[in-house]
């Protein structure tokens, strides 16, 4: 409609109108290079606030007009992620319809996120099953990770990692116990206890231990989805391609070292190992509280500049326009992924 508005002003030959029209389409044009084009019911179940909303669009356009930066202004726009660049750089490459669609998908899923996520950060991407660990803008590592199943995803959400928890105790969630851990408790009590399931004051919890669902360590990173960080015995879960086995936690890769490494400068992990010999239940604080963003794109960038394209797991590709064919597509139920899956108990979340 703003171009609309523009071509009817400038056929009227009202300067002001002119002016007027072409400030709201720049304007419209930002916002969807920096907030994205994407419906509410679009961006169902991604919950990550993005703080770009707050900037004061109509203010930098009227400093960019007065000083002739409109291009930069608009570049600032754009995501800042190397991703992003990636994944443009890409879309412009490629040829087959399909496979650009879902380059554009997430490319629009990048403006849903603040456009800088700060110079320390954890990205951990569902769809790939990775974690990456950022400080000082720069890439430290990449764990992996096994996120939730179909039936349980693991959600699209954003928190702070404020420490660790070494030796920790899982608090048993409802659906959990009432699923298995409950009946277990009840009908063969010696079996629980050598599980390490206790029941206090109504609690269904794990002591710490070998069998602990958390393994040796969780993050603390308070979210209103009870869905945290943390090891897991399972560990040869890790070998598999497809990693979709939690009810929507995520259990991480190498956990120790990953929790040392948050925790350089205020324990080695000569101190760690330590703690975890005593079996004790510690909490630490890291150095600097660290945003985690828990996020799902399905087109990524290799370290060596080329795109992968990976399996909609959860299916929500689906949901967004295909944005280089101008319509909607329907949902659909997703595909299972390959590799096979089994549900499992070893979890954090209700």
């Amino acid at each position: 409609m703003s171009a609309n508005n523009l071509t009817a002003a400038r056929e009227s030959g009202d300067a002001e109108a002119i002016n007027s029209a072409a400030t709201d389409l720049a304007l419209r044009l930002a916002r969807m290079h920096l907030l994205g084009n994407a419906t509410s019911g679009e961006r169902r179940g991604w919950n990550i606030r993005d703080t770009d909303r707050d900037l004061p669009l109509d203010e930098m356009l009227r400093t960019a007009v007065a000083n002739d930066t409109l291009d930069t202004f608009f570049a600032l726009m754009r995501p800042a992620h190397p991703q992003y660049s990636a994944l443009m750089a890409a879309y412009e490459l490629e040829e087959d319809p399909e496979h650009q669609a879902t380059i554009a998908r997430n490319m629009e899923r990048w403006r849903w996120m603040p456009r800088s996520l700060g110079e320390d950060y954890v990205l951990v991407n569902a769809a790939k099953f990775e974690a990456d660990l950022w400080r000082d803008g720069s890439h430290v590592g990449t764990w992996r990770v096994i996120v939730g199943t179909q039936r349980t995803p693991t959600p699209v959400f954003r928190a702070t990692i404020e420490g660790v928890i070494l030796n920790p105790w899982w608090e048993i969630p409802t659906s959990i116990v009432r699923e298995s851990v409950g009946a277990l408790v009840r009908n063969n009590p010696s079996l629980a206890r050598s599980r390490g399931y206790v029941v206090q004051n109504g609690r269904y919890r794990q002591r710490p231990g070998p069998n602990n669902a958390l393994g040796q360590m969780k993050l603390v990173m308070p979210n209103p989805y009870s869905v945290y960080m943390h090891d897991t015995p399972n560990r040869q879960l890790f070998e598999q391609d497809v990693r979709s086995f939690s009810h929507g936690c995520i259990r991480t890769g190498d956990a120790i070292g990953f929790a040392t490494t948050l925790l350089e400068g205020v324990a080695t992990r000569e101190d760690v190992d330590a703690i975890l010999e005593t079996g004790r239940t510690t909490t630490l604080s890291i150095a600097q509280p660290t945003p985690v963003y828990v996020t799902y794109f399905t087109a990524v960038a290799n370290a060596d500049g080329s795109v992968a394209l990976l399996d909609d797991l959860y299916g929500r590709d689906r949901t967004i326009r295909a944005i280089t064919k101008g319509g909607e597509t329907k949902a659909a139920a997703p595909a299972a992924p390959q590799g096979g899956q089994r549900r499992s108990l070893m979890d954090c979340r209700n």
